[in-house]
């Protein structure tokens, strides 16, 4: 049989990652002759180990699923990579992330030993992780037109987490048989989930003010970011680019040297940007990033949301300029 680990940072995602692979590993059987499943804070590891060592009764094998694997530590580990590194040919085992991180030792058994990683993290990139969504519906035997997909992505924001009881109301009310349209969602929908920084920083990047100002409230709204981890965000992404003032990088490999990273998309990413603010625009952005910090911190007497909002629009502005000239 086989080993399994099911990685991710979200609870949610894990549990549904875990119930998709054991349905799958049931299949036909019963799963109440097959099933060992360990959850909790209480149970230990020789427990999971006697059960995957123990041969199947009345059925073709035995599946047997540890969660929050990540509480375990070194010490604890022994019996855990003892078997599988002998694993019993008519066990499935399936280990669930959580907990904590992982400890090294149990991450180079599964390398070692070939188990099935299994990442239930949703992608980053906005065309992947359209399809992901996709697929979520599709393996609950639902169907989903473009618009209500494009709604779907708008919505979730990094908050795939949601996804998992969105999907199952929306079973409970319409079924499987019927195609869902945007009409069809919206109503369950409620607030907008947060977004990932880099979302902000590509707006900001372009010049495109108001969907800069629009993220920027999500992230601070339902995303629940203080205006100050906002900033940090915002410092971060100008100092990448300030390190590039005066370096004469002028190719990808040299940009990622000059920023400490691997040669790729982020340094030419970075690259492409500095280009097109140029040195001043990189220091205009410093000296806002550094007022709008005094002001948050009570140097002008205004709300910290318009603090931010005024902040994300100037730098705006910065990018769309140059851009506007750039296209001159």
């Amino acid at each position: 049989m086989a080993a399994y680990l099911i990685s991710g940072d979200n609870e949610s995602l894990l549990l549904s990652g875990a119930s998709a692979l054991i349905h799958r590993l049931v299949g036909d059987g019963d799963r109440s002759l097959m099933v060992d499943d360990f959850d909790g804070d209480e149970y230990e590891l020789h427990a999971v180990v006697d059960a995957a060592q123990t041969p199947p009764f009345l059925t073709g094998h035995r599946i047997v699923v540890a969660h929050g694997v990540g509480r375990f530590k070194a010490d604890d580990l022994g019996p855990l990579v003892a078997y599988l590194d002998n694993q019993l040919g008519s066990t499935e085992l399936v280990l669930v992330a959580g907990g904590g991180r992982m400890a090294k030792l149990l991450i180079d058994a599964t390398k070692r030993n070939g188990v099935e990683i299994i990442d239930t993290s949703p992608p980053t990139r906005v065309k992947d992780r359209t399809n992901w969504i996709e697929q979520q519906f599709i393996e609950q035997g639902l169907r989903i037109d473009s618009g209500a997909l494009a709604a779907l992505g708008a919505w979730i924001g990094e908050e795939a987490g949601r996804l998992r009881g969105l999907i199952e109301t929306l079973i409970s009310t319409y079924g499987t048989a019927h195609k869902l349209h945007r009409t069809d969602i919206e109503p369950f929908l409620g607030e907008a989930g947060s977004v990932p920084p880099w979302d902000l920083t590509d707006a900001i990047d372009r010049g495109d003010t108001t969907l800069a100002l629009t993220l920027l409230q999500r992230m601070t709204g339902s995303g629940e970011r203080h205006p100050l981890q906002v900033m940090a965000i915002l410092h971060g992404h100008y100092t990448k680019l300030l390190k590039l003032d005066g370096a004469d990088a002028t190719t990808e490999a040299a940009a990622a040297a000059v920023l400490g990273i691997k040669p790729g998309f982020p340094a030419r990413k970075a690259m492409d940007q500095y280009r097109k603010l140029a040195g001043p625009g990189t220091e205009r952005a410093i000296v806002l990033l550094a007022q709008a910090d005094l002001d948050l911190r009570g140097a002008k007497d205004w709300p910290e949301s318009l603090v931010m909002e005024v902040l994300v629009a100037r730098l705006s502005k910065l990018g769309g300029a140059r851009t506007s000239m750039a296209r001159r």
